[in-house]
């Protein structure tokens, strides 16, 4: 679904741009075969996705979707990498997708509050705000945060999470995280 939204995004901010020819390349063989029709999907998730997608590329004369291969995509991590420190000037986001809730089994999952009231990365957050760590931290702490922190950045207050194999993950607390499950 993130792989759909990112190209929701990049799609309207053609079309916002005008832009009538658009080669789009991703490393998502998913997401490229699914578009182009070569692969098919009854997830019901995936599907709003797709149908938005393909009234979006209705709107230019001529565009085709490439795949990539992961291992040659150092390009697409450091375009992406980039965007998302970027913010469109018109804040322009993806428009909501409607979906049907189905009467189905749902999945439980269980997040453990915070003893200390903080959420799990304020030590991240704050050393990278501040460059500064926690007073109570040893050598290997500061070591480890240091090494942590380098997998993690800020942009707009909100703490993000660069991850190899499924992009940026924003960071949430416990009580957003459990207001997503909900």
């Amino acid at each position: 679904m993130a792989e759909y939204e990112a190209c929701i995004m990049g799609l309207n901010l053609a079309i916002d741009m005008n832009i009538q020819e658009l080669l789009v390349i991703g490393d998502s063989d998913l997401l490229v075969y699914q578009v182009q029709g070569e692969w098919a999907t009854k997830d019901t998730n995936i599907l709003p996705y797709l149908y938005h997608v393909q009234e979006l590329i209705k709107r230019f004369t001529k565009i085709k979707f490439k795949c990539v291969p992961r291992i040659q995509n150092k390009f697409a991590d450091a375009l992406a990498t980039l965007s998302s420190m970027i913010q469109h000037p018109d804040k322009n986001f993806i428009d909501p997708i409607l979906v049907r809730i189905q009467n189905q089994l749902a999945y439980y999952a269980h997040v453990e509050e915070e003893t200390d009231g903080r959420p799990w990365f304020h030590d991240i957050k704050d050393y990278l705000a501040k460059g500064e760590y926690p007073k109570q931290s040893n050598h290997t702490q500061k070591r480890t945060l240091g090494r942590l922190s380098n997998h993690f950045f800020q942009s707009g207050g909100t703490l993000y999470r660069r991850t190899l194999d499924i992009g940026l993950l924003r960071c949430v607390d416990a009580n957003e995280a459990s207001r997503f499950l909900e």
